[in-house]
């Protein structure tokens, strides 16, 4: 008897032993702290009554601040996220234009809670002009420009679903005398801005299908003309339907009166070649026509 109440002891004990290593085991994960006070600053570079949007460069700085915060995810609301620890950084925006993004940013808590704020800004982004272009069409900081009066076809004139002067290209030195004289300055700024200035010595070659827009009337021919002084000009990508065979596919809009050398009613310039002394032009005119213009470094 007593034999077997030690063997019901021993199997009670072996049962009980195998349910206390059975036992699933506890974690404390700790308290469950939500950020707090969490503020969110996004500064565009470059703002000025100018520039509301910027100075082109599209850099924001933006900073996230929050209590018992151990790190922060922005979501730049450009496709773009990143986490950053600090809650600081400065970041560059791409897309050229001017455009809002809503920047968001989630701070992170112990146990991973979440808290979130929301800013929109609009920020402009100035196009990047290829550096070779701009380096040639500045030096580096400012270059003047003429006519190149000895090339074949430094003026011509062609239909605009083509990328040559075909119905004309004017001989060597065989223009109006007021188109030669013409001084282009193109000058760029520190963050790459370029601007031109066009001293036309008092006068300005105007097509005839163009004379009507400048305030003047008549046929093709040289008109007493205020060219305007500096002038801010916006490259892109070229809206035309050329190839990298025939241009470098980058143009840039001449704002006010968009002059450059002789004026044909259009704004518009496409650059079909450039060299460190040389470039090639060609813009859409009143006429509908492709306007074709040589100039050459001074």
């Amino acid at each position: 008897m007593i034999t077997n109440i030690k063997s019901v002891l021993s199997f009670s004990l072996v049962i009980l032993l195998a349910f206390s290593s059975c036992k699933k085991e506890e974690y404390s994960l700790g308290n469950l702290t939500a950020p707090t006070g969490l503020k969110l600053s996004a500064t565009v570079a470059g703002v000025s009554v100018a520039n509301p949007n910027g100075d082109g460069t599209g850099k924001v700085a933006i900073s996230a601040s929050a209590n018992s915060a151990l790190t922060y995810n922005v979501d730049f609301g450009d496709g773009n996220k990143q986490t950053v620890p600090s809650g600081t950084l400065t970041y560059k925006y791409s897309n050229p234009g001017t455009y809002e993004y809503n920047i968001t940013v989630n701070a992170i808590g112990t146990g991973g809670i979440i808290s979130t704020i929301t800013k929109k800004i609009k920020v402009f982004v100035a196009f990047e002009i290829p550096a070779a272009i701009l380096t040639a069409i500045t030096n580096g900081s400012s270059r003047v420009w003429v006519t190149d009066k000895d090339a074949p076809g430094h003026v011509g004139v062609g239909p605009a679903d083509q990328f040559s002067p075909i119905w004309y290209a004017a001989p060597p030195n065989a223009r109006d005398a007021c188109l030669y004289d013409d001084e282009i300055t193109f000058s760029k700024d520190a963050s790459n801005n370029v601007s031109i200035s066009v001293d036309n010595k008092g006068q300005t070659f105007i097509i005839g299908a163009a004379t009507t827009f400048y305030g003047q009337s008549g046929g093709d021919g040289c008109y007493t003309m205020n060219t305007g002084g500096t002038k801010k000009l916006a490259f892109m990508d070229a809206t035309s339907a050329s190839t990298p065979s025939v241009s470098t596919r980058i143009q840039f809009m001449v704002p006010g009166d968009g002059v450059v050398n002789f004026a044909t009613g259009g704004k518009n310039y496409e650059i079909l070649e450039i060299t460190a002394t040389t470039m090639h032009i060609r813009n859409i005119g009143a006429d509908g026509n492709a306007w074709y213009q040589k100039l050459k470094v001074k």
